[in-house]
């Protein structure tokens, strides 16, 4: 929590002027009763019309003043808690990206959206009331007994009464209330979570027609937050009756004591009517303390949330290790991986070795493991045996930066940001000129996209919506091929690609000036027979390594899946 807080230290100045300002504004407050006394007494009184403007004026003084200094106490506090909760959402952007896959599977999207979003705009919130009200309302509803000692001392006892009583009772229900907002939350942040599946989702849902099971399943968690809701809105609900009730009872102890203390001339008409609104000041205050104190409890959960997320372990950082001179651009020796609570190993025991230039497939069914393999060399996930060295080197003792330098992976799903296809083809090589963009987009045989888009400069949609999924595979690899890359991974992603575009591009990429190491994952046998070396998975172990032609005639598994796309008598293509 005291890390957190580090965040308000670049608005120290206004965290000690918005409770100040507000201070000022409640001493102006309690005085206002006793100028509405005077008027009492001396206009009814003595008939004195001229006291009666003379004071008024007063009052609208009064008025301004607290006025200026509430805005001026606003304006402090928003400043303080816009500024704190933008630091926040910095420093948690910050954090994601140092996140390994791992940390990113363990942790959730959802619970990432939710920090960055509602429970940082939680603590917003609370921070600007705390700024507001922490010292004010205490203050009012002390100053406001002791006003009322500095009238009459056996009036002033009905204060001392009932300002227990209403404690016990707004804190009482605040302290039941606070773990069920707590729970309201969780379920709230439930109902986020199935709402943000569906409509990331939604193709899938509507492809297998179950828009109805979704529709049950979110109102069933909404019932729930529902009930919940309800149930802490009637708890709550009892606050102001309960409060109310008791400090009517104190007005008419504190009527009917005044009464007879100005029977006695021991009290003015004007003292009780301030008496009345010093009464009616506690209970607004007391009121306004106990919903500060709700939401300073929900903010401070909040703020608990994110700093588990501040305090999360970043992705490792590099060990020592000495760099072997090595023919290899990549070996895995002995490498196994196992994600943490997914059963068996996804990969076991994995042997291989690539020379400088070589372009090495892998292929195999389903869960086999492909893109658990490929997504080591950049050190996506880190190996839970064996080792996996690049140029000689362990990744896990190679700089994180400088090795990512040297891979481009071309991912599954290809993903575009909005922009322009020059921002989308920079995003990894921030320099290129248009000469490397066009050369990079001519060998992902995507030149005619920029032809039919109006150039470089041609929008691109979030995710690029408004292309089709061709384009966009062609588009990513181009982004890929532009860092020119020591090592090439193309993790299937040429998989809505004609055959025609797809052997194009397999023979531009191994003409490229740079000669890449490439690792081509693929179900296509197609697209690998012209592999220096093909990596056959099954089951998550590697159950042969050789060429095209020789994997036919030894290994089932890849003859399986060769004559599974191409019956014996048929033509290959590429």
């Amino acid at each position: 929590m005291k890390k957190l807080l580090t965040y308000l230290k670049a608005y120290k100045k206004e965290s000690i002027l918005a409770p100040l300002f507000k201070l000022l504004e409640a001493s102006f407050e309690l005085f206002v009763p006793l100028v509405v006394a005077s008027i009492i007494d001396r206009s009814i009184g003595e008939r004195d019309r001229g006291y009666v403007v003379q004071m008024t004026l007063v009052l609208v003084v009064l008025g301004l003043v607290g006025l200026v200094c509430a805005v001026t106490a606003q304006y402090f506090a928003a400043k303080a808690s816009v500024g704190f909760a933008g630091g926040l959402r910095r420093a948690l952007f910050e954090k994601i990206q140092t996140f390994s896959y791992a940390q990113l599977d363990k942790i959730g999207t959802n619970t990432l959206i939710n920090r960055m979003t509602g429970d940082v705009n939680q603590v917003q919130s609370a921070l600007n009331l705390t700024l507001r009200l922490f010292l004010r309302s205490p203050v009012v509803v002390f100053g406001a007994m002791i006003m009322a000692f500095t009238i009459d001392l056996a009036a002033a006892l009905i204060f001392v009464i009932t300002i227990p009583l209403l404690s016990v009772v707004v804190f009482g229900i605040m302290l039941i209330s606070i773990p069920l907002y707590r729970t309201v939350q969780e379920k709230l942040d439930r109902v986020l979570g199935i709402t943000r599946e569906n409509l990331t989702g939604v193709r899938v849902i509507r492809a297998f027609c179950k828009e109805e099971d979704e529709v049950e399943e979110f109102d069933r968690r909404n019932d729930d937050l529902n009930k919940m809701q309800r149930r802490v809105g009637m708890l709550s609900a009892l606050m102001n009756p309960l409060t109310l009730v008791i400090v009517n009872l104190a007005i008419i102890a504190l009527i009917h004591t005044g009464a007879d203390l100005v029977n006695d001339s021991t009290l003015t008409q004007g003292e009780v009517v301030a008496l009345y609104n010093y009464m009616s000041q506690i209970l607004i205050e007391l009121v306004k303390l106990a919903n500060l104190i709700i939401t300073m409890t929900r903010g401070a959960a909040s703020l608990s949330r994110i700093g588990k997320i501040l305090d999360a372990d970043s992705a490792p950082a590099p060990i020592a290790g000495k760099q072997e001179a090595s023919p290899y651009a990549v070996e895995l020796r002995d490498v196994s991986l196992a994600y943490p609570g997914g059963g068996d190993e996804a990969l076991s025991h994995i042997n291989l070795a690539v020379k400088k230039g070589e372009t090495v497939g892998i292929i195999g069914g389903t869960g086999s493991g492909k893109t658990s393999l490929v997504n080591l060399l950049p050190r996506f996930y880190d190996c839970t045996g064996g080792t996996v060295l690049v140029d000689g080197l362990d990744v896990k003792a190679w700089d994180t930066d400088a090795l990512r330098k040297k891979i481009a992976v071309v991912p599954q799903k290809a993903q575009l940001f909005a922009g322009t296809i020059r921002d989308n083809l920079r995003f990894g090589a921030p320099d290129a000129d248009d000469e490397t963009l066009r050369a990079a987009l001519s060998a992902a045989q995507a030149l005619d996209i920029i032809e039919k888009k109006g150039g470089l400069d041609a929008v691109v949609e979030q995710n690029g919506r408004n292309l089709s999924g061709g384009q966009r595979q062609r588009l990513t690899i181009a982004r890929a091929l532009a860092t020119r890359p020591e090592i090439l991974i193309l993790d299937d992603s040429a998989s809505a690609l004609d055959y025609a575009t797809d052997a194009r591009l397999r023979a531009a990429i191994r003409e490229l000036p740079s000669s890449p190491t490439v690792f081509i994952v693929s179900q296509r046998t197609a697209s690998l027979r012209h592999a220096d070396q093909i990596l056959v998975l099954e089951d998550g172990e590697a159950v042969a390594v050789g060429r095209h032609e020789e994997l036919l005639e030894t290994c089932p598994v890849y003859g399986e899946i060769h004559y599974a796309q191409y019956p014996r008598d048929a033509k290959e293509v590429g």
